[in-house]
C-alpha cells in the first residue's frame, strides 16, 4: 500500500504530462502483481469496491478524536480524506502496512456492517499518506490529474501500442495479470472483442479565425448535434450501446438496443426525438443513468441513434479506411437496411468557410451545438490527434449574475473557497441561485476570490458559506433549459466564470426574466 500511496502523492504534485509518465511507468515496472493491477483500475476509474460513504468515515474518525476538534479541522481543511489521513491517531502497537491487495480483498470481502471495523483497522497501519490513498480508494476519487488514457499511455511502448492496449482494455478485468504478462512479453490476451468497446477518435476545438488556414475540399463538414455521443455495436452474440469513454448504457435505452439487428459497430449521436422533430437535451437527460425505463418514459421520451460514422460492418473493420469510403458504406448500408431507432447524418454542402459561418451562427436556434469539420481523407484513430477533425462550436451564452455561495475546493484547491453558486435578481429585488461553477479563473484571481469570500461570509449551511451580495461573476454557459427542479426554474448547461467583475454594481446583474429569455 506505501508505494501506491507515495504514487498518488506523487502524482498530485507533478503537473507535466510527462513527469506523471515517468512516475507511473516507474511504478508499473517495480511493484509485483496483483498489487500493480489494482493500481492500474483505481487510477483508470475500474476498480470496483462497495462504496463507503463519508457519513460513515466521519463516525468513524469521531469515535477515535475528539467530534468537536475534528468537525473544526474539516472546516478548515476542507477535505475529508485528508482530515482524516492527519488526525488519525497511531495505535500503541503499529501493526505493519498491508499490501494494496490486502488492502482490496478486505474491504470487498467485508460485510456492510463490518465495513467500518476493517477500515479502522486498515487505517491502523498505515501512515498519513496511506491513509489518504485508502480514503480515496473506498471514496471512489483518486483527483490526481490523470485520465484513462494517459494511464493507458504509462503502459504502451512500440511493442505494445496505446491504440490496442485501449482497444483490449474493455475486455480485461483487474487486476489485469494477463495484461501485464503480454507487456512483459508473453501473448496477447484472449478477449473476445464480438461486443468489446472501441476506442473513440476525438476532435479539436477550432475557431472562426483558425478555420481560414484550412482548405475546404479537404473536409467535410456535418452538424455537430446536441446529444451525447454513442457507440452502437452489434453482432451474433448481442447488441450493446456504449458512450464515448466506454460506459454500457444498454439497460437505459432497451429501445435502441432492441432495434440494433446488424452486424457492426457505428458511431453517431444519441438523442430523443418525437414526429421526425429531435428533442432538446433536457429530454434525453431525462433517460440518462436509469437503469429501469417505464413503459410510459418509453414512449414519451423515444430515443434513436443518428449516425454518421462506421468502424466496422458486415464482418468489415473500416477504422484503416479513409472517411469517405467509410461513409459511403454507411449510406449504402442504411440505404439497403433502414434500421428502426437509426438515421443518418447527411453531409453539408458547401464550397467556402463563410457558407457554414451563416449556419453556424444559426446553430443554437436550431438547436445544434455547431459544426463538425472532418478531412475526408482521415482514417479512424482512436484519441485526439490534431488535424484530421475539427468542433467548431456555436458561441456560449453569457448573463451577468450574482455570487451567493461559495464552498471549498477538493486536492490543491481544498484550502480556497473555489466553488461559487451564482443568483439572479427576482422581480420583488431577491435573489435566487441559477448555477455553479468552479472553474474560468486563473490562481491569482482564485486567491483574491477566496480572500473576498471570507471577508464577506453571512451564514453556514454545512460545507457551504452564504456570502454577502456584493460581486459580479460573468457566466458563460453553452444553453439554459427551463427545470422544475431548481427554485428559479432554470438549470444552465456546462457554466464556467468567464470574467470576476470587480468593478461592476451588482444592481447590474441580469434578472431570471433575462436568462429565461435565453432558452
Amino acid at each position: 500500500m506505501t508505494p501506491f500511496a507515495d504514487l498518488l502523492e506523487g502524482l498530485a504534485f507533478t503537473l507535466g504530462r510527462n513527469a506523471k509518465l515517468a512516475l507511473m511507468r516507474t511504478y508499473f515496472t517495480t511493484t509485483p502483481d496483483p498489487d500493480r493491477g489494482w493500481a492500474l483500475a483505481a487510477l483508470a476509474g475500474a476498480l470496483d469496491l462497495p462504496h463507503v460513504t463519508s457519513s460513515v468515515i466521519r463516525g468513524m474518525v469521531e469515535e477515535r478524536v475528539d467530534p468537536v476538534l475534528f468537525r473544526l479541522s474539516y472546516d478548515y481543511v476542507g477535505d475529508l480524506a485528508e482530515t482524516v489521513a492527519l488526525m488519525w491517531p497511531d495505535p500503541v502497537k503499529v501493526p505493519p502496512p498491508p499490501s494494496l491487495d490486502a488492502v482490496v480483498q478486505a474491504i470487498r470481502g467485508a460485510s456492510r456492517l463490518d465495513r467500518p471495523g476493517v477500515l479502522s483497522r486498515l487505517l491502523d497501519g498505515l501512515g498519513p499518506s496511506g491513509r489518504l490513498a485508502l480514503i480515496k480508494l473506498c471514496t471512489g476519487g483518486m483527483r490526481v490529474g490523470v485520465s484513462t488514457r494517459l494511464v493507458q499511455t504509462a503502459l504502451a511502448d512500440a511493442a505494445h501500442p496505446i491504440d490496442r492496449i485501449a482497444e483490449l482494455w474493455f475486455g480485461l478485468e483487474p487486476p489485469y495479470t494477463e495484461l501485464f504478462a503480454w507487456l512483459g512479453g508473453g501473448a496477447e490476451p484472449d478477449v473476445d472483442m464480438s461486443l468489446a468497446f472501441r476506442p473513440v477518435m476525438l476532435a479539436t476545438p477550432i475557431d472562426e479565425v483558425r478555420v481560414q488556414v484550412l482548405e475546404p475540399r479537404d473536409f467535410v463538414a456535418e452538424w455537430k448535434w446536441d446529444g451525447i455521443r454513442v457507440q452502437a455495436m452489434a453482432s451474433a452474440e448481442g447488441a450493446r450501446l456504449y458512450t464515448r469513454t466506454g460506459e454500457d448504457i444498454s439497460e437505459s435505452f432497451p429501445d435502441v438496443v432492441s432495434a440494433m439487428r446488424f452486424r457492426g459497430c457505428l458511431d453517431g449521436e444519441l438523442l430523443v426525438g418525437r414526429n421526425g422533430v429531435v428533442a432538446a437535451f433536457a429530454d434525453l437527460q431525462k433517460r440518462l443513468g436509469r437503469k429501469r425505463v417505464t413503459k410510459p418514459m418509453l414512449a414519451s421520451h423515444p430515443a434513436f441513434v443518428r449516425v454518421y460514422d462506421a468502424l466496422g460492418l458486415d464482418g468489415v473493420d473500416l477504422r484503416g479506411r479513409s472517411l469517405e469510403v467509410r461513409q459511403a458504406r454507411l449510406a449504402e448500408w442504411y440505404t439497403r437496411e433502414r434500421p428502426d431507432r437509426f438515421d443518418l447524418s447527411e453531409p453539408i454542402a458547401f464550397a467556402a468557410w463563410e457558407d457554414l459561418a451563416g449556419l453556424r451562427a444559426g446553430a443554437r436556434g436550431a438547436e445544434m451545438e455547431g459544426l463538425m469539420l472532418k478531412r475526408r481523407d482521415s482514417l479512424y484513430t482512436a484519441g485526439r490527434p490534431v488535424g484530421p477533425w475539427f468542433k467548431w462550436k456555436r458561441d456560449p451564452l453569457e448573463v451577468d449574475c450574482v455570487m451567493m455561495y461559495a464552498q471549498r475546493g477538493h486536492g490543491k484547491r481544498s484550502s480556497f473557497y473555489s466553488d461559487y453558486t451564482f443568483g439572479a435578481w427576482t422581480p420583488e429585488g431577491g435573489l435566487l441561485p441559477v448555477g455553479k461553477a468552479y472553474s474560468g479563473f486563473t490562481d491569482a484571481e482564485l486567491e483574491r476570490l477566496d480572500k473576498w469570500v471570507r471577508a464577506n461570509f453571512t451564514e453556514r449551511f454545512g460545507p457551504v458559506r452564504g456570502v454577502k451580495p456584493g460581486l459580479v461573476l460573468e457566466v458563460e454557459f453553452d444553453a439554459v433549459q427551463a427545470s422544475s427542479r431548481h427554485k428559479s426554474g432554470l438549470a444552465m448547461r456546462f457554466p464556467r466564470i468567464k470574467r470576476i467583475r470587480w468593478d461592476k454594481p451588482i444592481a447590474e446583474a441580469a434578472t431570471i426574466a433575462d436568462i429565461r429569455a435565453l432558452i
